[in-house]
């Protein structure tokens, strides 16, 4: 019996991760700061678990905001807190990407800590990293 080399395939990954195969292949193993191949198994590339892990959690997990779901925030405040800015909030508004303010009452329009987790979860959380 031929021992395989260790490490996960794009599938074993996705799996663990709870992504489509897709997601891995074609947008997160695209990111700079991906690990190398360790090897082969067959015709599928293996990664090193550790250093997936460590590349998702360095560049591509969007950290979580610590927000209270029932207090009101506005757009610049969200922009403190997510990185989120409020002109992209504005956009995705728009383009019906951002859910409706839940108190419009002032000029400022807010949005609970409830809705604003509820539209970072749809949200993708690639960041690029800047190439000097």
């Amino acid at each position: 019996m031929v021992d395989s080399p260790p490490g996960e395939t794009y599938e074993q990954i996705a799996a663990r991760h709870g992504r489509s195969l897709a997601r891995i292949r074609n947008a997160w193993a695209r990111h700079p700061a991906w690990p190398a191949p360790t090897g082969k198994r067959g015709k599928q590339l293996l990664f090193d678990p550790a250093a997936v892990d460590r590349a998702i959690r360095e560049h591509i997990d969007r950290p979580t905001a610590a927000l209270e779901p029932d207090r009101l925030y506005t757009a610049k405040e969200i922009e403190q807190l997510t990185g989120i800015t409020a002109a992209t909030i504005r956009a995705d508004r728009h383009k019906d990407r951002w859910p409706a303010p839940d108190d419009t009452s002032s000029r400022a329009h807010r949005w609970t800590g409830d809705t604003v987790a509820q539209a970072l979860a749809g949200r993708r959380a690639y960041r690029k990293t800047e190439e000097r």
